[in-house]
């Protein structure tokens, strides 16, 4: 009777050793894709913090249906610098996420690449670095690694005016792939907005 009773529990333990491993919960994927519904480009002019432009995109609906949709064209002046920063927002949850925080705090997986027509700009020059990785930007910022992050860049407009133009900003998730040279193809793209720019 006893080596029933051993046996038994024996066997009681095994299964419940057993049952325990099946309940591990799978571990969550790391570096997805941020969900946002709010994004605002503010231009401020660097000799008049007063002059500052705004340009916003939204997706009330997040990972839904819905893409992010352009509500403001970009009207700049002619002949005037802008430090290009951003607000980021996941506005699905109460209070908002702030998305930007997050991209700064993960900088080394992230990097904003800009397309824009061509001389729109005295500097950068061309048309941006969408197409071409090494094309000028003028990034103002860089992750621990020293590559650039693009948080924040500086424009400085031409002195010729433009109507209807574009401007693209792309913001792509990079995990263990940014490198000096990635491009805006490399990883995958957590925004990619053309908005119309005017120059006056």
């Amino acid at each position: 009777m006893d080596f029933l009773k051993k046996y038994s529990l024996y066997t009681l333990l095994v299964v419940a050793v057993l049952f325990t491993g099946c309940d591990d919960e799978e571990p969550e994927p790391e570096n997805l894709p941020e969900i946002i519904t709010d994004v605002m480009l503010i231009f401020t002019n660097v000799a008049d913090a007063n002059d500052i432009v705004e340009a916003r995109a939204q997706d009330p609906d997040g990972e839904g249906v819905e893409e992010l949709r352009i509500l403001d064209d970009i009207t700049l002046g002619t002949d005037k610098t802008y430090r290009l920063t951003y607000e980021i927002f996941n506005n699905l949850e109460t209070p908002g996420d702030n998305i930007g925080n997050e991209i700064l705090d993960e900088d080394d997986e992230h990097q904003f690449f800009f397309s824009f027509s061509t001389d729109a700009f005295a500097s950068p020059t061309g048309n941006g670095n969408i197409d071409k990785a090494d094309d000028p930007i003028n990034y103002d910022d860089e992750d621990d690694n020293g590559f650039v992050v693009g948080l924040q860049t500086i424009w400085t407009t031409s002195s010729t005016t433009l109507t209807g133009g574009t401007f693209t900003a792309r913001l792509q998730h990079q995990p263990d792939v940014k490198t000096a040279t990635s491009g805006a193809t490399d990883g995958d793209t957590d925004f990619d907005l053309e908005f119309v720019l005017n120059i006056q």
